[in-house]
């Protein structure tokens, strides 16, 4: 045999060892993603949210402009107590040139006008018709515009959150919260996981009320953030893709969902920037014929709401279609 002949024998073979290498890899590589997605469906028996948002209909955001998309995140309250409202409510804005997520809260007693209903609290605006009137309500009070929505079933916000973070977020309790969340947190620097991590969110029974919530919420989210762009993260992303089918209902495209998880984590280093809505010194408590309400200046706050967007979103103005 010649000699040629033989080192393209010698090649063929170490190439099929290669190949078979790859494909025993890529074999393992499925069985792992088959495996992990069905072990978060499994964590997500009990969610149901898909089915209860049925009857909401058609959520009419438009299409994103400018590499700028708005998500509305919305938490599902599931506590018989408060008639079914939305608990949270926020804005995730991102922008896929930066890669840079801002984060605004409005609170729930913000007292605003809902489309068809007249003036009530913000929260009331997810009872009365679904993500689809929450943006229309954002909309005609702040003249800002989303174009998609995503609402997380609480049942399954300990869940995720212990995919995400193994090991807990740290955080500093500044005193015994107890009332109304089933548990005990103690005053102290300490990791919180799932379960945990869910009453340190809705705890709002002090003397900062909602504004306190609104303020652990937002900082919660921000270290869920930075733990999402760890090793241990990607690893978990099949798991994690499996927990969300059933506790989190979105109008989310996989194509955008995949863009902004890779802009997020490229851009590791970024912190969240956040705001809160009403912004201080621009609201008044009062009571109301729905109750205790939070009057707003809406100018100022629509004002505030613009610097806090500059470079990144464009308002809409409610009195016309263009872009300002």
């Amino acid at each position: 045999m010649k000699r040629i002949d033989i080192r393209k024998k010698k090649k063929k073979k170490k190439f099929g060892v290669v190949i078979s290498i790859f494909l025993v890899l890529l074999g393992i590589g499925a069985y792992y993603w088959f495996d992990q997605y069905n072990k978060g469906l499994a964590l997500a028996e009990d969610g149901t949210l898909s089915d209860q948002n049925e009857d909401f209909g058609i959520f009419d955001g438009p299409e994103p402009q400018f590499g700028e998309i708005n998500i509305m995140l919305l938490g599902s309250d599931a506590r018989k107590d408060e008639e079914g409202r939305s608990d949270t409510l926020m804005i995730a804005n991102y922008n896929q040139k930066t890669e840079k997520v801002k984060l605004i809260s409005i609170m729930r007693d913000t007292y605003v006008d809902i489309p068809g209903y007249g003036m009530h609290k913000m929260n009331s605006a997810y009872t009365l018709g679904g993500p689809e009137l929450v943006r229309q309500t954002i909309k005609e009070n702040f003249n800002l515009d989303v174009h998609y929505y995503a609402m997380v079933d609480f049942k399954g916000f300990p869940k995720i959150a212990d995919i995400i973070a193994p090991d807990g977020i740290e955080v500093d309790i500044p005193y015994t919260m107890s009332h109304g969340i089933y548990m005990t947190l103690h005053p102290g620097v300490q990791r919180l996981q799932g379960e945990q991590l869910l009453g340190y969110v809705r705890f709002r029974h002090d003397s900062q009320n909602d504004f306190g919530r609104v303020a652990r919420q937002q900082e919660v989210l921000s270290k869920l953030k930075e733990e999402a762009v760890g090793m241990h993260s990607l690893m978990n992303l099949p798991k994690l893709l499996g927990a969300t089918n059933a506790y989190i209902d979105t109008n989310l495209d996989k194509m955008t969902m995949l863009s902004i998880g890779k802009g997020i984590l490229d851009n590791k280093s970024e912190k969240i920037d956040t705001l809160r809505i009403p912004v201080d010194n621009s609201y008044s408590p009062e009571r109301v014929n729905v109750g205790e309400v939070l009057k707003i200046d809406f100018d100022k706050n629509k004002e505030e709401l613009n610097k806090f967007l500059e470079g990144t979103t464009k308002i809409v103005d409610k009195n016309d279609n263009g872009i300002k």
